[in-house]
């Protein structure tokens, strides 16, 4: 179990270096940044799956077509939505939103074995530490006029790493023989495949990106957030995914956001509010109270 903690705790620290990364390189709009993390994820897969090549370790058909589609639900698609969500509606609105995926998560995995009893103290904490979070964003945010499509998008985005996070725990579970790394390359050959066809679909040209000024950063990120917040995240995610029921893996995403905040904090040189203080508070102690509930159901 605690193998899957740390590994889920691991994950959750990489992951908060992608909501840094536009703030390295404001010139790259999102598109550029996020096609960019997915291509390099597909290429390090690649590398990787080279690597250690053995015909035993290529996917069937079967294998291939599920890493497609989660691929679709937990990167590709799911970004997409996202984009688009906040396009209509702003940051503040899409960013609580998809803020309630741990809490999701945790409801729809919870192992029948676990009373709903120990898991409320987590449920409680990490709520609100979400409203606190809510409450600063719209206190920062400048007010935009409500979108029913943009809400739309932004449950659509929320619904799409749900399922996600529980069908590809499921998946690992019933494929017990599936490495975690292996599943991690089959998930990024086709999440490259989606990146690239991002790029393409938006008609970018390669002499724009090279015209642009901060290419050589821009491209260290690229492989800071395509190796480490999407190969590495993955293969952590995907051991915790095995190790863990998905409502205590639901708990840990709750760590990205914790990390998040603390890379933007020593970016910005400026220590967190108090109101980002007590919603870190709350959930490190809701991570805690999960981590003792399913501890103590075993």
């Amino acid at each position: 179990m605690w193998i899957g903690v740390f590994a889920g705790l691991g994950a959750g620290a990489f992951w908060g270096f992608s909501f840094l990364a536009p703030r390295v390189v404001p010139a790259f709009s999102a598109l550029d940044v996020s096609a960019a993390r997915f291509i390099v994820y597909g290429l390090t897969a690649l590398l990787m799956m080279a690597w250690r090549f053995a015909p035993s370790r290529l996917p069937g058909l079967r294998h291939w077509l599920a890493a497609l589609a989660l691929s679709v639900l937990g990167f590709t698609g799911y970004y997409l939505l996202v984009v688009l969500s906040i396009r209509r509606l702003g940051v503040a609105l899409p960013a609580l939103i998809m803020g309630t995926v741990p809490i999701w998560v945790m409801l729809l995995g919870k192992p029948q074995s676990l009373r709903w009893a120990a898991l409320l103290p987590g449920l409680a904490l990490t709520a609100a530490g979400l409203w606190l979070m809510g409450l600063h964003s719209a206190q920062h945010a400048a007010t935009g006029r409500l979108d029913a499509a943009g809400l739309a998008l932004a449950c659509g985005g929320l619904a799409s790493w749900t399922a996600f996070a529980l069908l590809n725990a499921a998946w690992l579970k019933r494929h017990p023989d599936v490495g975690a790394r292996d599943w991690t390359n089959w998930l990024g050959v086709a999440t490259g495949l989606g990146g690239a066809l991002m790029w393409l679909a938006a008609g970018t040209p390669a002499t724009r990106l090279a015209a642009t000024p901060g290419l050589g950063v821009f491209l260290l990120v690229a492989f800071a957030i395509g190796f480490c917040a999407s190969w590495l995240a993955t293969v952590l995610w995907n051991v915790a995914s095995q190790r863990l029921p998905a409502s205590l893996c639901g708990q840990l995403i709750v760590s990205e956001t914790l990390f998040a905040l603390c890379y933007d904090a020593l970016w910005a040189r400026a220590w967190p509010d108090g109101v980002q203080l007590a919603a870190a508070l709350l959930f490190t102690l809701g991570i805690v109270a999960a981590i003792r509930a399913h501890h103590g159901s075993h």
